[in-house]
């Protein structure tokens, strides 16, 4: 029988408004939307910046249109976090610019150690990051030396170089599955949705790190009924980021990678999708003739700090692209002394998703530790 802890985890305070999360901050800095003479000329700056500094763009889903398009334009990507530092990794350029969260910048920082990694606002972060600090997480790891420490990408260099896995939202299930077999008991941080829903698919004895991402932690299930309603041909697709009550209704339930294939897959004319509304973007430009409606995040225990779009991504602008290629200014550092340590968990699920997509045995690369 599973043994299945929540930890109720107080959360640090931030002391402009009392909470970790608060986003007051992050909205303040997040800059009016230039005109469309302003946003060409931008444009065509980076373009030139680019080409003169060797450098490339790589891009989250959930950052601003704008910046999507020209990292593609450009040579870059656009794509979850380890696939952007797997990218800057293999790329010939020698700087990077990664248009998304600080976590994001400091994982192609630890693949790529010899490359200068610029961001255009070392303040934007993620509520899964702030809400899992190093020390006192490692004191939750010293608390249970028998399990295996799984934590997911949206975590610190500090909490990655204390894990035994990392894992993506679309590796998740693969890797926890394998490490059950393995007869492993798995300590997982940080987001507690993510977790349990992996608990619930995969039966591992789980112990969760209380977490949430505030963009996904908003979705509401009442509503989302109520909005099914009205689109009653509607499919719905779901990141396991959200409250258990929103992926039970939903028909696909996968990572940004994988809402992406259900809707080009799904024969369903109209969608509504529970995720960051910046994926609405690639979503419609690889489906002309589809529909996608947001999810409902309003209701009676609505907060709206985020209403379906995390205020840190959303201070990535073309101005601060501009002016980081510019200047150099914002270049992320890791601890050199950490990066090994940091990076021994992202390589193992590197070799673990590559033997997977080769059709290879995966076994030997988990440690058994007995009958699961």
């Amino acid at each position: 029988m599973n043994t299945v802890i929540d930890v109720e985890y107080e959360q640090p305070m931030d002391s402009r408004d009392g909470a970790v999360c608060s986003t007051r901050h992050a909205w303040a800095k997040v800059q009016p939307e230039p005109g469309p003479a302003e946003r060409a000329a931008l444009k065509d700056r980076i373009r030139h910046l680019l080409k003169a500094r060797n450098a490339v763009m790589v891009s989250h889903y959930y950052v601003h249109p704008d910046l999507q398009d020209l990292a593609e334009e450009t040579g870059g990507i656009v794509s979850d976090s380890l696939e952007m530092a797997r990218f800057g990794r293999d790329h010939a350029a020698q700087t990077l610019v990664v248009s998304g969260v600080r976590f994001m910048g400091e994982t192609a920082k630890i693949l790529s150690p010899e490359k200068t990694v610029l961001m255009p606002d070392l303040d934007a972060t993620c509520s899964l990051d702030l809400g899992c600090p190093s020390l006192e997480f490692q004191a939750f790891c010293d608390a249970h030396p028998d399990r295996t420490v799984v934590v997911y990408a949206n975590t610190s260099a500090e909490v990655k170089a204390r894990a035994d896995w990392l894992v993506t939202s679309s590796c998740a299930l693969d890797i926890v599955r394998a490490l059950k077999a393995a007869g492993h008991k798995i300590l997982w941080a940080p987001d507690r949705h993510l977790g349990d829903y992996i608990r619930r698919e995969t039966g591992a004895d789980m112990v969760f790190w209380n977490g949430a991402c505030i963009v996904h932690d908003e979705f509401k299930a009442l509503e989302l009924e109520l909005l099914k309603k009205e689109h009653p041909g509607a499919k719905v697709l779901v990141h396991p980021e959200s409250p258990a009550e929103v992926v039970a209704l939903a028909d696909a339930v996968g990572s940004t990678s994988g809402i992406l294939k259900a809707a080009q897959d799904m024969e369903a004319r109209e969608f509504i999708v529970a995720t960051d509304n910046g994926m609405l973007h690639k979503l419609r430009t690889l489906n002309p003739g589809k529909v996608f409606i947001e999810a409902p995040t309003a209701g009676n225990s609505a907060t709206c700090k985020s209403c379906a779009h995390c205020p840190w991504m959303a201070m990535n602008t073309l101005a601060d692209v501009a002016r980081v290629l510019e200047s150099g200014a914002n270049a992320i550092e890791v601890d050199p002394a950490l990066i090994p340590r940091a990076r021994q968990p992202i390589d193992r699920m590197l070799a673990f998703t590559a033997a997977l997509r080769g059709g290879q045995p995966v076994g030997a690369l988990v440690p058994h530790l007995g009958a699961a």
